[in-house]
């Protein structure tokens, strides 16, 4: 039977719409812009230009890092230490700063941090066999700690003769007036998205989520890719540390805490699955941005702030649940 090409391109059109309406990211895209919607009639503050300005600016430092922590989940393991690390990084970019370095030299030392926190959480995971979640949760105490010790647990305001340099890094808006972390975001999602849909190393993710010991039968290098993506992981937490520290213009060692579990929760909500081998760029943009509407509007509808756990632990648990009923149909 010979099939026209109307016929084909419409087939092509129903697969698309199809992958579309089972897409997780794209119900989560969905309902935040139903929140939006209705905030902006429910409030007279939501849909300002300075509220919404705030909301994406916010929403870039989780998002970059859940960029990273979607890798890690892809291959079916977890990240614990992203707020520490996010913290140690800042610290070290301050405190290079302060000691009278120039921006590149103090980004630099942060970056190498990063790298060599995520480096040793890769070797500890993929080489030696430990749990990732053991790995990285002392990562967690181990990296604060030093954070604490190398500024001796005080805050850092003073970033030397580049400082200007840097609080415009993060705190500028140098294209249409978009916020510079929005931008920073945006490149980074359309990089890793690459990656994980057109590249060698992003099809060898999904195949060592989906069954590692295949992979592994396949010729797939799983250690050396599993140490690469756990450095991933760490040097967005040390890019959004630098990014977060232009935008404050100061560095404390409580910085970054309990964000792990935010960027988790951005990535779980945004499509990836916790078992491995599920995840997008897009979803953990869409998560994040879910997250950072439902912390804005608490305060705007005039909701105590304390039931934002409750918000958020409740879309979890809904993005597990739609997960697990598409996983069912699909096994009938």
């Amino acid at each position: 039977m010979t099939i026209s090409l109307d016929q084909t391109i419409a087939q092509k059109q129903h697969n698309w719409v199809s992958t579309l309406l089972k897409s997780q990211a794209f119900w989560v895209f969905v309902s935040i812009v139903a929140a939006c919607i209705f905030l902006s009639f429910a409030t007279d503050s939501f849909a300002t230009s300075k509220n919404i300005f705030n909301i994406t600016r916010n929403v870039t430092f989780t998002a970059i890092i859940a960029l990273g922590m979607t890798m890690v989940i892809i291959i079916g393991g977890i990240d614990l230490s992203v707020g520490s690390v996010l913290c140690l990084s800042s610290m070290i970019l301050a405190i290079t700063m302060h000691a009278g370095f120039g921006l590149e030299i103090g980004i630099a030392a942060a970056v190498l941090t990063s790298l060599a926190v995520g480096a040793f959480n890769g070797v500890l995971v993929a080489y030696l066999g430990f749990p990732p979640f053991v790995v990285t949760l002392g990562m967690l105490s181990i990296a604060r700690s030093l954070a604490m010790v190398a500024s001796n647990n005080t805050v850092v305001f003073e970033f030397g003769p580049d400082q200007g340099r840097l609080l415009d890094l993060g705190g500028g808006a140098w294209l249409f007036g978009i916020a510079n972390p929005v931008l920073y975001m945006i490149g980074l999602a359309l990089i890793v998205g690459f990656v994980l849909r057109w590249t060698k190393f992003g099809r060898h993710l999904y195949a060592i989520g989906g069954n590692e010991q295949a992979a592994l039968l396949t010729g797939v290098p799983v250690r050396p890719i599993k140490v690469a993506v756990y450095m991933l992981s760490a040097l967005s937490a040390g890019i959004a540390g630098i990014i977060q520290t232009g935008w404050l213009g100061a560095v404390t060692t409580n910085l970054g805490t309990g964000m792990e579990l935010q960027v988790i929760a951005a990535s779980v909500i945004g499509g990836a699955s916790l078992v491995g081998g599920i995840g997008t760029a897009t979803g953990a943009l869409v998560g994040a941005g879910l997250i950072e509407v439902i912390r804005n509007s608490l305060g705007l509808l005039g909701i105590n702030a304390f039931w934002q756990g409750t918000f958020i632990g409740g879309c979890i648990i809904i993005a597990v649940a739609f997960e697990r009923v598409r996983q069912m149909r699909s096994s009938d």
